[in-house]
């Protein structure tokens, strides 16, 4: 067998093919080290033999069938250092029993396949292919590089009973995850804000929903930053109180009549008018709820008219918008609304800096299906450590329908 065929099958280079057997349906290549051994401490060439260790390698099988790479593996005594040492073996990492080919192999099907499945095809454990792609991720994403950021979004998401609660930072130009904080309060992101201080990245816009930890956060480390409240957790936060609306009217209907109506149109008040299902009669259902109840009409086609907001032509013309909304809220004489309205005019600031920057947390809450489909996936996560890894890499993860 040529070198040749040695180094671009396997990634062997530097070692004498010897000869080959097969064994089990496997293939065993025996190889030999060549003249010119060096001390793996110093690097010395003044070094005395002191005999081999035997030392087998998994490379990447041809086809399915399993290679086997044997190597005796001098030690070495150095006459400048005295470290008495084995050599250093060029075609796979100090302390593994397989070629970085197999780890970049492993690496390839991981991308294609479950762990489990790269394990089972590759005839290893799935601690093994684990350890190959959890060292992997720590050398590529384990200290993300945080002097290039400028604009980031900010929010929180529930990973099960386990895990709980996790903080993630974006970033909103690149699209990677820079942070992952345990729990979702301010104290979450200390550890971000500590390793911001170093590369002294210049932030001037951060997107986040209307929490005030977050805000609160970032205005005492980064005073600078625009925050900037989210589209999508204002009109969450208005859905949330127009569901509390609708189940305080229900509660208060005398009759049956009104009552069935207002059972079950929850979801039919949440969606917007153009999703609304015209086979299920959605839209007749929601009519008749509205035209019953005046205070709920109202809150509705108010949220309606508070989704314009994001749409104006310019900074000066949506804090126009924000004005009048807020003055017919006050007057509609409904109590949510008059709550509502007096949120906005304290948070007028956050909403308006959107037509300085216009970002949102819209790419963050896309992640949040990648989260999900990266735990579905694994069936979840016992180390915890990889799970914080593959999040960081998930930016460049591509999922598609399959089959």
């Amino acid at each position: 067998m040529s070198t040749s065929l040695l180094y671009h099958a396997w990634g062997v280079r530097g070692y004498v093919y010897q000869r080959s057997e097969y064994v089990g349906g496997g293939v065993v290549l025996h190889l030999r080290q060549e003249e010119g051994m060096r001390c793996p401490v110093c690097g010395s060439r003044e070094v005395i033999g002191r005999g081999t260790v035997v030392r087998r390698f998994k490379g990447p099988p041809i086809g399915r069938k399993p290679v086997t790479l044997v190597l005796p593996v001098q030690r070495v005594e150095c006459r400048v250092c005295h470290a008495l040492r084995q050599v250093e073996v060029r075609f796979a990492e100090a302390r593994r029993t397989y070629t970085r080919a197999f780890e970049r192999y492993a690496l390839e099907l991981c991308r294609m396949a479950t762990i489990q499945d790269a394990a089972r095809h590759l005839g290893v454990s799935w601690d093994t292919v684990k350890d190959i792609q959890k060292r992997h991720l720590q050398q590529t994403f384990g200290r993300p590089r945080l002097r290039h950021l400028r604009m980031i979004a900010i929010d929180e998401f529930y990973t099960g009973k386990i895990g709980k609660f996790i903080t993630i930072v974006m970033d909103l130009e690149s699209g990677a995850i820079v942070h992952v904080g345990d729990g979702k309060g301010a104290e979450a992101l200390d550890p971000f804000w500590k390793r911001l201080r170093r590369p002294k990245a210049r932030i001037q816009a951060v997107a986040m929903d209307m929490a005030p930890a977050y805000a609160l956060a970032v205005r005492e480390h980064i005073p600078d930053a625009l925050i900037i409240f989210d589209h999508f957790h204002v009109i969450k936060r208005f859905n949330d109180k127009l569901s509390d609306l609708r189940r305080d009217l229900y509660r208060e209907a005398a009759d049956k009549l009104r009552k069935d109506v207002l059972k079950g149109t929850r979801w039919l008040l949440l969606k917007r008018p153009h999703n609304l299902d015209e086979a299920r009669n959605e839209p007749k259902r929601l009519r008749e709820a509205l035209t019953i109840n005046e205070p709920l009409s109202i809150a509705y086609y108010m949220r309606e008219d508070l989704c314009q907001f994001w749409s104006q032509s310019n900074k000066t013309a949506a804090a126009q918008f924000l004005q009048d909304w807020i003055n017919r809220a006050m007057a509609s004489g409904v109590r949510m609304l008059h709550k509502f309205a007096k949120l906005l005019a304290s948070r007028r600031t956050c909403l308006l800096a959107y037509y300085d920057f216009m970002i949102t947390t819209a790419r963050l809450e896309g992640i949040n299906r990648k989260i999900r489909t990266l735990q579905a996936q694994a069936y979840g996560y016992r180390d915890r450590e990889f799970f914080i890894l593959k999040l960081y890499a998930l930016h460049t993860s591509k999922y598609a329908l399959v089959g």
